[in-house]
């Protein structure tokens, strides 16, 4: 049985379209297994297939450099939905549904949200045609459910990794939030951007669990790394190159507010935030993540000195309190 719905016939149907020659397919790294199979079903449909195998993580970082480099007419992204507004080479979204039932995982969940009167809701792209079913299950339960729409995302109750703003729209009238998915990624990510409890409905590995003691080490590490970066002197202010990460005006306007308060602070253009890009200054005493969140979130032990976030920088230079970020949640 296969666990995702790769739509075959529509990414034969797509590049007859488009009349495209020559095609890239991007996958993120738990379907890039994938990655020869589909690329012969686009060589059938009549284009040259290229797979990308370089890393992706998520729709904000669409391969539209590469694709230009190879003169690509066509990018078939797999994986996520669409995020940005326009991109510069056509592309597919083909969201790789998972095909697994959730009913059994959601039923057990009532055990370990039993206290729970109001229930939010919240998965990925992969599993939002399952919310219906699931909210039915909870509401026979006597559950008040929600699922939130902030209008930003494709799809009511759909989070991705920096953007929790449906989860949020409904933060203040929930108790917890059920999330429906695999991993703990995503999930932690509800939590630290809501603040509320989060449970785990994994139909993958058919376990139950709460996030919560994840999201209580992550919060204990992000104010050890704002308390460090208190003392520091020399700011850089990475400015992401990715399509869907760059920020140059918030790059911008954190530069000026970090001057302000006393501090040197300097732009640096990056593709990759890894240990090995920003060991090569020493100089610098800290830096102000303008790109993915997640990478100063989730990996703090692989910087020697502070990864901060937008709004960490923000309490270092007194903007917003620890307490009031708490609030309004890290992502």
């Amino acid at each position: 049985m296969k666990l995702f719905d790769f739509e075959e016939e529509r990414l034969k149907q797509e590049i007859i379209k488009h009349g495209a020659k020559r095609v890239l397919i991007q996958l993120p790294d738990g379907l890039k297994s994938e990655g020869p199979r589909l690329a012969k079903i686009a060589e059938k449909a009549g284009a040259l297939p290229i797979v990308s195998a370089d890393p992706c993580y998520g729709a904000c970082d669409l391969a539209t450099a590469e694709a230009e480099s190879l003169g690509v007419d066509l990018i078939i992204h797999y994986g996520h939905s669409k995020l940005l507004k326009y991109e510069k080479v056509p592309t597919v979204y083909i969201e790789a549904r998972a095909t697994l039932s959730v009913t059994d995982i959601v039923e057990r969940a009532l055990f370990i949200i039993e206290a729970w009167r109001k229930v939010g809701l919240a998965t990925t792209v992969q599993h939002v045609q399952t919310l219906d079913v699931a909210k039915e299950i909870l509401v026979r339960a006597g559950k008040t459910v929600m699922v939130g729409d902030s209008g930003r995302l494709s799809y009511p109750g759909q989070v991705v990794g920096c953007d929790y703003s449906n989860a949020k729209s409904i933060a203040d009238d929930v108790e917890g939030f059920l999330f429906i998915g695999g991993g703990r990624f995503h999930a932690l990510g509800l939590a630290l951007s809501t603040s509320k409890p989060v449970v785990v409905a994994d139909p993958f590995e058919k376990r139950v669990y709460s996030i919560g003691d994840d999201a209580e080490r992550v919060v204990k590490q992000r104010w050890a790394c704002v308390q460090e970066a208190q003392k520091a002197k020399t700011f850089a202010v990475l400015l992401g190159l990715k399509p869907g990460q760059k920020k140059l005006e918030e790059a911008l306007a954190i530069r000026e507010k970090l001057e302000k308060s006393g501090r040197d602070a300097h732009l640096f253009a990056v593709r990759e935030i890894t240990s090995e890009t920003v060991i090569n200054f020493p100089t610098v005493d800290a830096y102000v993540n303008t790109a993915c969140p997640r990478v100063s979130l989730d990996f703090p032990e692989k910087f020697k000195k502070p990864m901060l976030t937008l709004n960490e920088a923000l309490v270092v230079v007194g903007e917003l309190s620890w307490k009031e970020l708490c609030k309004k949640g890290f992502l």
